[in-house]
């Protein structure tokens, strides 16, 4: 696209270019974060039990974002987990399975989420994970909410290589922005054309 000489044309040029930026930039802010970062999934260093405990805490996570979990498909998994299941490393009964080495989970609900190895063992190693999108992080003793054993025991069931929501929750109307700024770059491209 060629930019328009007149200053009239000029101007209309620089509203859209700057719309796009923006729309770009609001598109772009859900997040892929390596669970574990240089660790990745496996059974933590004697040095640093609660190495899962920590990356947690230093990450703020939102709806939209995506866990990425690496890890040798042979030797290992990652189960998702009540927070019954959780406290207690059963991993007889997961919510969800994933044994690939290179398992995605897109963060698609507003619930703490619960992530354990489903390799036998490695979760009474402390490979587990506690997902907290409330704050940042998993709580101070990273254990399951004292809410009762109804809410420890009701699982979400996300949809894990499914779309994202189209709106994270009605006080954020932040994702309506770029099909809006899509459509008025629309309108002036239009006056272009014309």
């Amino acid at each position: 696209m060629a930019i328009p000489k007149s200053p009239k044309h000029h101007f209309w040029y620089t509203i859209i270019l700057f719309l796009l930026s923006i729309q770009t930039k609001l598109v772009m802010c859900s997040s892929i974060y390596k669970v574990g970062d240089l660790d990745g999934w496996g059974i933590p260093p004697a040095s640093n039990p609660q190495v899962y405990t920590k990356w947690s805490k230093n990450h703020k996570f939102k709806i939209g974002d995506s866990l990425f979990f690496l890890y040798p498909p042979s030797q290992d998994s990652v189960i998702q987990v009540t927070a019954e299941s959780y406290g207690s490393c059963d991993i007889k009964d997961p919510i969800l399975y994933m044994n690939n080495g290179n398992s995605l989970f897109n963060i698609t609900t507003g619930s703490d989420l619960y992530f354990t190895s489903g390799a036998v063992g490695n979760c009474e190693k402390s490979q587990k994970l506690h997902i907290s999108l409330g704050g940042n992080g998993s709580s101070a003793a990273d254990s399951p909410p004292a809410d009762g054993p109804a809410a420890a025991s009701a699982p979400s069931y996300p949809t894990v290589f499914g779309s994202i929501p189209v709106q994270a929750s009605s006080d954020s109307p932040m994702l309506e922005i770029p099909v809006f700024l899509s459509a008025v770059a629309g309108f002036f491209v239009s006056l272009f054309v014309m």
